[in-house]
């Protein structure tokens, strides 16, 4: 096994060829540099100088949104999988080589992606690559194995949602406002069917989506260009492209709301003991790279900056109504985008009276719009977060990862910082109009029992 790895990362740089795309001409936050392996693979540098640590991502453009019918669930378990045994290397393997270098390791599933991440010092970066690269082609199903780790998933779904009032509450939420839509589907799964997940199901899975050609590698920390390219070369470059199999495209996926008009998620629980008042709005018609996306932005920033946030000082501070209010914008999808409001109702506010205040509230704010020193602030807010993100290991692989797995472009990561410059308090009312507008909205009330605190 160690023999195994250790010609995977001295193979020849010459044994691949390697062809070079285009580096950004103007980059303006990471400075990433990005070419493509012959298998179709891209390969994504970040250089960052402040330590000797490096951090290391697998994107595969493929998420639970992509399960099949009836095998919801699908794609997370196959995460978990990942973890278990390659051809060279036992169950366990993996983790214990990495741990016994000091690095750290994970992966997570979202509806477009799953990934895959390690941190480790950058002289080991050669090792995390071999090892990726080994369980991205070489994935045993062990039938025990298998039968074993999705009892594990089983069982996390029962202890996260189903024993968990907070989770059934997001479900719920999830599929009124996506209703057929992929992902109104929870990434976990529905309990029965992922019982029904085969050995064989999962390997399928794995043979369609996990080929170089549908995966992007990003590679952030202190690292030479030419090194990060012999490795990758040398261990990902060997692995063959999906060939006859299709990648997936990177497409938006289709929206189809069962009911156009604004739904309300009431749920009452007696193990709640603080209420949550959620709206969450749907608007599938915006693109993450047009300027009212941009605004969107801005507006979330504006609403929900910590105490200076307006929806905190009105509610939080002055009224006194709330305990906590936030406001949240998510443009990187693959399918339609989403807003987000959140309100903790003050003990003893009635979070019904709540909710009718915040819509006031809201529609005075679209009316009056948003001053030049608002809007200002909140520009420069955001672009300080995007300096600041510049100067974090994890954050470019992070960032560029899921912005290019879902499709978007290095641009559209790069040349952020000058479209929210270029949002003027116009742009923002009309953003927030649009989100009042919007037919495809879901408002959820998750609280403890009736007659509980009576």
């Amino acid at each position: 096994m160690r023999h195994y790895i250790g010609s995977l990362v001295l193979a020849s740089f010459c044994a691949v060829f390697l062809s070079l795309s285009g580096v950004p001409a103007q980059a303006a936050v990471f400075h990433p540099e990005t070419y493509t392996l012959a298998n179709g693979m891209q390969v994504v540098i970040v250089k960052n100088r402040l330590s000797a640590a490096v951090a290391q991502m697998v994107w595969i453009k493929t998420g639970a949104a992509d399960d099949p019918a009836g095998h919801s669930g699908l794609a997370h378990y196959l995460e978990h999988m990942m973890f278990k045994g390659t051809a060279t290397l036992p169950t366990g393997g993996f983790s214990a080589l990495i741990a016994a270098q000091g690095g750290e390791e994970n992966a997570f599933t979202t509806h477009d992606t799953t990934a895959y991440h390690e941190v480790i010092a950058a002289d080991r970066l050669g090792l995390v690559m071999a090892l990726e690269a080994d369980r991205l082609h070489a994935l045993r199903f062990a039938p025990d194995e298998a039968k074993s780790e999705l009892a594990v998933v089983m069982s996390e779904r029962q202890e996260r949602t189903d024993n968990e009032p907070q989770g059934i509450f997001w479900e719920k939420m999830a599929a009124a406002l996506y209703g057929a839509h992929p992902y109104g589907r929870p990434v976990i799964g529905w309990q029965n069917e992922i019982a029904s997940i085969t050995p064989d199901d999962a390997r399928a899975f794995y043979r369609q989506a996990y080929a170089p050609d549908n995966a992007i590698l990003v590679v952030s920390g202190n690292v030479e260009t030419q090194d990060v390219l012999r490795l990758a070369s040398g261990t990902f470059g060997r692995l063959a492209s999906a060939g006859d199999v299709a990648p997936r495209e990177v497409k938006p996926l289709r929206f189809a709301p069962t009911s156009p008009k604004p739904q309300k998620v009431e749920m009452h629980d007696p193990r709640v003991t603080q209420p949550i008042w959620v709206r969450q709005i749907l608007l599938p018609q915006v693109k993450a790279d047009s300027r009212l996306s941009f605004a969107l932005d801005v507006l979330s920033e504006i609403l929900s900056s910590g105490e200076v946030g307006l929806l905190h000082r009105h509610f939080v501070m002055e009224k006194q109504t709330a305990s906590a209010m936030a406001a949240s914008y998510d443009s990187v999808r693959r399918g339609p985008v989403s807003f987000s409001l959140t309100a903790v109702p003050a003990p003893q506010a009635d979070p019904h009276k709540l909710e009718k205040e915040i819509d006031v509230y809201l529609q005075a704010l679209a009316k009056r719009g948003f001053s030049a020193a608002e809007v200002g602030a909140a520009q420069r807010r955001l672009e300080d977060a995007a300096i600041f993100a510049r100067d974090r290991l994890m954050a470019p692989a992070q960032i560029l990862g899921e912005a290019l797995a879902v499709g978007q472009t290095m641009s559209s990561v790069e040349d952020w910082p000058d479209h929210i410059r270029a949002v003027t308090p116009a742009d923002v009312s009309i953003a927030l109009r649009t989100l009042l507008a919007s037919p495809h909205a879901v408002t959820g009330l998750l609280a403890p029992a009736k007659g509980a605190s009576e």
